[in-house]
């Protein structure tokens, strides 16, 4: 083996509910992650995102490229609800989601619901402290 450690970008490869959220992260599949996640079809995958007031079309690409299997966006804004841009809103319904904003915990438990009743759901949740 060549050198030193691999960092890989963080991602669970299916879908799972979400155990607890809190201190800084998620925990979901035994396993635990610091900083936000996107829950998408494809898995959960790590998320940049920190500041729902700063969040844009980038930080949805993603989702934007899963969204033929995304019936439902959760969006989870941190503690409180914040709404999102409405260009922001405006792009990601025409790509085919109906978007539903709240705060985070919120967002967990709704998701959570909807992923047992096996719907189309999908969650963008920015972490709390």
């Amino acid at each position: 083996m060549t050198g030193g450690m691999h960092i890989r970008e963080a991602h669970f490869p299916g879908r799972a509910p979400i155990d607890a959220y809190g201190n800084g992260g998620f925990r979901f599949a035994e396993m635990s992650h610091r900083g936000s996640i996107l829950c998408l079809p494809s898995g959960i995958h790590g998320w940049a995102a920190s500041d729902p007031a700063e969040l844009g079309e980038g930080d949805f690409l993603q989702t934007i490229e899963e969204a033929e299997s995304i019936e439902i966006l959760l969006v989870g804004t941190g503690r409180s609800l914040k709404p999102l841009p409405a260009e922001l809103r405006a792009r990601l319904r025409e790509a085919g989601m109906a978007v539903e904003t709240m705060s985070t915990g919120a967002a967990v438990r709704t998701y959570n619901v909807l992923l047992a009743e096996e719907r189309a759901v999908a969650a963008a949740l920015i972490a709390v402290g």
